[in-house]
């Protein structure tokens, strides 16, 4: 929630200051557990989403106090399954979600270098996509792993291996008639695929869209990232 709502502040312009960084920076450190995961919260559940969440608060409040680097990075180094892919903890498979949010907390730590199967992971992607992208093999495409996915890739500089064509039509075709967008074609929209399957249309280059930042998960304008027009 603390994730969401400081990428909520920053898409309404706010500049964070009214923010209590001190505070939430310190919760961190409450949070994470010895084995350099993240909690949600003190007595709940710790996988790689709240690593993810940890990693990307740190980054836009400046202060990486409250996470033990050198314990995350290895957290989730020995996260990544036979097959490439990352999964939710040590010894789950991998998924596009959790592979997205271990993929990005490493690159926010300046540490995608310590991955143990780079060229695993990159197939792994690669092999996750036909008429849309898949969030685990064997299971039906979904709109939402066209940015989970994709952002991957884009954060792995690898991109260009995407199926764009295909993913922008099943993706297009997940739009329904009351202007939403569902995780499959023909079935009822749901904010979560409306705003991820924007995300990856935008990351396919779609016109009138803003372009994505992979990394927060938000437009590059929202994240302070956009590229000045000359």
């Amino acid at each position: 929630m603390t994730y969401s709502a400081l990428c909520a502040l920053r898409i309404l312009g706010d500049d964070l200051k009214k923010v209590d960084k001190k505070a939430i920076v310190s919760s961190l450190k409450l949070l994470q557990r010895e084995n350099g995961c993240f909690r949600c919260a003190t007595s709940e559940e710790d996988d790689m989403r709240f690593m993810y969440c940890a990693c990307v608060i740190s980054d836009m409040l400046g202060d990486w106090s409250g996470v033990n680097k050198e314990a995350a990075v290895k957290y989730i180094v020995e996260s990544q399954a036979f097959d490439g892919g990352i999964g939710l903890r040590i010894g789950a498979e991998g998924h596009g979600g959790t592979t997205y949010c271990a993929v990005a907390s490493l690159v926010l730590m300046g540490r995608l270098d310590a991955l143990k199967d780079y060229d695993g992971l990159v197939r792994w992607c690669v092999y996750g996509q036909g008429q849309g992208f898949v969030g685990r093999p064997n299971k039906p495409p979904d709109s939402c792993y066209s940015f989970w996915i994709g952002a991957t890739m884009m954060m792995l500089g690898v991109y260009d291996l995407t199926a764009a064509n295909d993913n922008r039509h099943f993706n297009l075709r997940c739009q329904t008639k009351w202007g939403g967008f569902g995780k499959y074609p023909d079935v009822h929209p749901d904010i979560l695929h409306s705003y991820f399957g924007i995300c990856g249309l935008s990351m396919m280059g779609m016109d009138g869209l803003r372009p994505i930042d992979p990394v927060w998960g938000i437009t590059q304008r929202a994240a302070g990232k956009e590229k000045k027009k000359n």
